[in-house]
């Protein structure tokens, strides 16, 4: 991505959805934000139950920050005329964590491949204009485990970089999960290990 920094992705706000009509047959986009395979899973059981009475319905999906996980679905249609022409309007917005499904009303007239090319990637870029893209930065998660002595290092660090602090224990062993943007990781991290009787667990990445 030009100008994009290694620790920033752009994905969509919220649901949204586009509207495309040829010779009949109607394609309704949907979008999502996800998060997971099991959020994607479960989105597409609803659209199914919802559209029960439609003819296809064709997805594409993006999870993960490095377009290592991915997927699309022609549904029936002839092979590369829906799910991919999807997926390429991912790629073209540079969108990552998402998912759209192009649901199909046939209207009765076949529209040829060219014809359905144009209508799911059609679809598909109404639901995205009909969006907000927005710009998430990526975080690594840590659990830093310390000696109550080392409180006052441990908390002026916190500060100093403006740490997200998403729980503590202070009860028996000092711990807190926190993250850090992933630029800034190293840096963070070098910090703590300089101070004694510190322990730090890298806990997931989103």
């Amino acid at each position: 991505m030009q100008n994009q920094p290694e620790d920033t992705y752009k994905t969509i706000k919220g649901p949204s959805r586009g509207f495309y009509k040829d010779k009949g047959s109607k394609f309704i986009a949907l979008a999502y934000p996800v998060q997971s395979e099991k959020e994607v899973k479960q989105l597409l059981d609803d659209i199914k139950k919802e559209y029960h009475d439609a003819r296809h319905h064709c997805f594409a999906w993006i999870i993960g920050h490095e377009n290592t996980n991915q997927r699309f679905n022609d549904d029936g249609e002839p092979s590369g005329t829906a799910g991919k022409p999807i997926y390429g309007q991912l790629l073209s917005h540079e969108l990552f964590n998402v998912l759209i499904v192009v649901v199909r009303y046939f209207g009765g007239t076949k529209l040829g491949v060219r014809g359905l090319i144009n209508a799911y990637k059609g679809a598909a870029k109404d639901a995205i204009d009909n969006n907000s893209i927005v710009t998430k930065t990526i975080c690594n998660f840590y659990r830093i485990s310390f000696d109550y002595l080392a409180m006052n290092d441990i908390m002026r660090i916190m500060k100093e970089y403006g740490l997200a602090q998403h729980s503590h224990d202070f009860d028996q062993a000092c711990r807190i999960d926190f993250s850090v943007r992933k630029g800034h990781c190293q840096t963070v991290l070098n910090q703590f290990k300089k101070l004694q009787n510190v322990r730090i667990d890298f806990l997931r990445t989103e």
